[in-house]
């Protein structure tokens, strides 16, 4: 179980990267504000997902366990 977390972690954390990305590139060639809006949104959900992650990676698999 450790390794898929530490799997999914790297690959969350690219996720954000990605739409955090696409949200800036809409903004500065003036695009939909409701598409960056959309964006902005999918990013804290996959930020507080990839938190998520580490902290029960911590919490399950940490040094104490």
């Amino acid at each position: 179980m450790a390794e898929i977390i530490n799997i999914l972690i790297p690959i969350g954390m690219a996720a954000v990267l990605i739409v955090l990305l696409l949200g800036i590139w809409n903004m500065f060639r003036n695009g939909s504000a409701n598409r960056s809006q959309m964006l902005m949104r999918w990013r804290v959900g996959l930020q507080f997902l990839v938190i998520v992650l580490v902290m029960g990676g911590l919490y399950f698999f940490g040094p104490g366990q």
